[in-house]
């Protein structure tokens, strides 16, 4: 039992994955914000290439 409570590796591994997780999150954000900028930049280029 003593073995046991002294034992990091899971709280290790609970840690890990939670910076796993913030920096999915961050990822999915920049992302997002790029593809939303990215959309915004070929509804310009449509909308030029229609008027000439």
């Amino acid at each position: 039992m003593k073995r046991l409570r002294t034992d990091r590796r899971g709280a290790t591994a609970i840690e890990y994955g939670l910076i796993a997780a913030l920096i999915a999150v961050a990822a999915i954000a920049a992302m997002q914000g790029l593809g939303n900028q990215l959309s915004t930049t070929f509804a310009n280029v449509t909308s030029n290439m229609k008027a000439s």
